[in-house]
């Protein structure tokens, strides 16, 4: 159920898009209080199970340097690379696309920082429902930035179908990293909806 918990998570994050994009008044903090309620519900409860890996303890400890790190990464693309007031909070939808930093080494630089994040609460928890919610939040992670990029960003951001040409979605390219390290921490290049 935890999983299931944590899958729902996404589906009210999408739906928190889509509230986004219509402009919906008062709905969008909710949706996003929604999401962050029951995403760490599911992730408490998920860490709760007692079932254990028999892992070295050298992998567990190895979990942590990778905890850290990921979360870092993920605060920083998702709460100080964007607009955090704009994006988040108000209504609507922000108007600046950010194709700098992380945003330039990935369309959706969150989803390889929540993938390694999870897979690191796994190392350091040993738990067995841990690993197999990594693996699945992470997939359907994937799949909601894919459903992002069909259904609205490009409805959202006029500059997107040129992003989606000069930037990989998710697996960095060579140029992609060279474009990461050489505009990381600029003021984003934006594109104005």
């Amino acid at each position: 159920m935890s999983i299931l918990l944590g899958a729902l998570s996404l589906v009210i994050a999408f739906i928190f898009d889509w509230a986004s994009w219509l402009r919906l008044p008062r709905i969008k903090p909710l949706l996003g209080v929604g999401v962050c309620i029951t995403f760490f519900g599911a992730l408490a409860w998920t860490l709760a199970d007692s079932q254990r890996l028999p892992w070295p303890r050298w992998l567990t400890l190895a979990g942590w340097p990778l905890f850290i790190l990921s979360g870092a990464l993920l605060i920083w693309s998702l709460f100080i690379e964007i607009p955090f007031v704009a994006t988040y909070a108000r209504q609507g939808v922000g108007n600046t696309l950010v194709k700098t930093g992380t945003y330039a080494l990935v369309r959706h630089p969150g989803v390889i920082w929540y993938a390694l994040w999870l897979l690191a609460l796994a190392l350091i928890s040993r738990g067995r429902l841990m690993l197999a919610a990594a693996v699945i939040w992470s997939v359907l992670n994937a799949l909601y930035v894919w459903l992002q990029e069909v259904f609205l960003f490009s409805k959202m951001f006029p500059g997107y179908p040129a992003y989606q040409k000069e930037t990989p979605m998710l697996v960095p390219t060579r140029q992609s990293a060279a474009r990461c390290l050489q505009t990381i921490g600029r003021r984003p290049h934006t594109a104005s909806s």
